[in-house]
């Protein structure tokens, strides 16, 4: 396994598909990585879908409001439509590249509007820099997230079957 070096914040998040470990950049997106861990600890990401998965781009999940298989409001025509019921955040966009394995928030046209959705780049991003708040790096599992079914939607979409903060774990 990867070495975790900072607990607080790094992520693990077991999949459908295997486990993926992400390390979390506070000091670039601080506002991102409180709601990611935020709703993390709720458990508000466990079972939801990868939604939106384009290959030789990015795998996108995080709409706890219809993606969450299970949730009172799951919905698979509207997965991706929704968030959380806590305000969207401000953008804090930087000049760190989208790459392979870059964590980043997904939002509407408005720049402001990332809450809880979020993906992960296949692959070098370059037209995303500087529009998008990135808030981690896959260090360890890029293999995983390759093998999550592709598709817009996603037919018998893999999922998040667990996401924790590792201090927690």
């Amino acid at each position: 396994m990867a070495e975790i070096k900072d607990p607080e914040n790094t992520i693990i998040m077991e999949t459908t598909k295997g486990k993926v470990i992400i390390a979390l950049f506070p000091d670039l997106a601080p506002g991102h990585v409180a709601r990611i861990k935020e709703l993390t600890r709720e458990g508000a990401y466990d079972g939801v879908v990868f939604h939106r998965v384009i290959a030789d781009f990015m795998a996108q999940t995080g709409d706890v409001q219809y993606g969450k298989q299970g949730g009172e409001h799951f919905n698979p025509g509207r997965a991706g439509m929704g968030g959380s019921s806590k305000p969207d955040l401000k953008a804090e966009f930087s000049a760190t590249p989208h790459v392979r394995g870059t964590c980043s928030m997904a939002r509407s046209q408005n720049p402001n509007s990332a809450n809880s959705q979020f993906f992960i780049c296949f692959t070098d991003a370059p037209w995303l820099n500087k529009q998008y708040s990135v808030w981690g790096q896959v260090i360890e599992g890029m293999d995983v997230i390759d093998q999550v079914k592709k598709g817009e939607p996603v037919r018998d979409p893999d999922s998040i079957v667990s996401m924790k903060v590792a201090a927690d774990a």
